[in-house]
């Protein structure tokens, strides 16, 4: 798992928590910087699933190609 998609679950979570007690403290500024902070923890996760994603398929590709000069 890439470290990126750990850092976007955390920053998601933080996020989420800062936005809550903005709104139970009617903090406008904390309310915002929650909702900010979550939208980068899903970019963050985003990103990181797609590194993921890459790093199998090129693996696949490489277990392919081994077998295909094995045969």
């Amino acid at each position: 798992m890439d470290k990126q998609r750990v850092k976007g679950a955390i920053d998601q979570v933080v996020g989420s928590t800062k936005s809550h007690i903005g709104n139970l403290t009617g903090d406008t500024k904390t309310q915002v910087e929650g909702a900010v902070q979550q939208v980068k923890g899903k970019v963050e996760t985003a990103v990181g699933k797609l590194k993921d994603g890459v790093r199998y398929a090129d693996a696949d590709l490489e277990a392919q190609h081994k077998a295909d000069r094995d045969a």
